[in-house]
């Protein structure tokens, strides 16, 4: 994980997300858990991370690692004990408590490519899940100003002013944005996973607030 750092730049990156210790946090799609570490870290042993997982894809090799085993595993260590983690439909998010935040990084995208999940109503989930005053905080990769959605599926990009009006359109406002995982030489037109620009893409993060309650900082 600490290769990933330079790329990812944790600190910058969490400290802009205002997440603190004591809150409870949703983190969609974990994969292999580089976030879920840190944000258990973050919270502490007060506060809670949620880690939900889909189900492994059908189409799937036979080798490739099992999302929600991984994180389970995860939970089970004892440095890890204020993990829970969960797998199901992204279409279903059940934790039994409301939340500080909902954390998603590189699959906002993905969203768009999951057969039959509704989007609006996604969003809408997400959204009652957390407390007035929560924060939703999504990370991705940009791709071209104008673009929405077309690119999902093949460069695994989206254009951030469709995430902007998508979940605004939940009844969510603007708090904010980083850039501090912007790189303006990429010229958004390899998939993310291609060598040239794999790690230091072009990314927004955003936060976005449940209105009412107490914002955060």
């Amino acid at each position: 994980d600490r290769q990933r750092d330079a790329g990812r730049k944790p600190a910058e990156t969490l400290a802009f997300t205002g997440i603190k210790p004591g809150d409870k946090v949703i983190e969609l799609v974990p994969g292999r858990g580089y976030f879920t570490r840190l944000l258990s870290k973050l919270v502490g042993p007060k506060g809670h991370i949620y880690a939900l997982s889909p189900p492994r894809r059908p189409n799937a090799a036979p080798d490739s690692p099992d999302p929600v085993a991984a994180t389970q595993a995860l939970a089970r260590q004892p440095d890890y004990s204020n993990i829970t983690a969960q797998g199901g439909p992204l279409a279903s998010i059940q934790v039994p408590e409301p939340v500080d935040a909902v954390f998603t990084a590189q699959n906002y995208h993905d969203l768009h490519n999951a057969a039959g999940l509704d989007l609006a109503a996604f969003n809408k989930t997400v959204f009652a899940a957390l407390k007035p005053g929560g924060t939703y905080i999504v990370i991705d990769h940009s791709a071209a100003a104008g673009s929405g959605a077309t690119a999902t599926s093949t460069l695994h990009r989206i254009d951030p002013q469709l995430v902007k009006t998508e979940v605004e359109a939940a009844g969510f406002v603007a708090a904010g944005e980083s850039t501090v995982l912007q790189n303006t030489s990429d010229p958004h037109t390899a998939a993310v996973f291609d060598p040239a620009v794999r790690g230091h893409t072009d990314q927004f993060v955003f936060r976005f607030r449940k209105p009412g309650g107490k914002a955060a900082h």
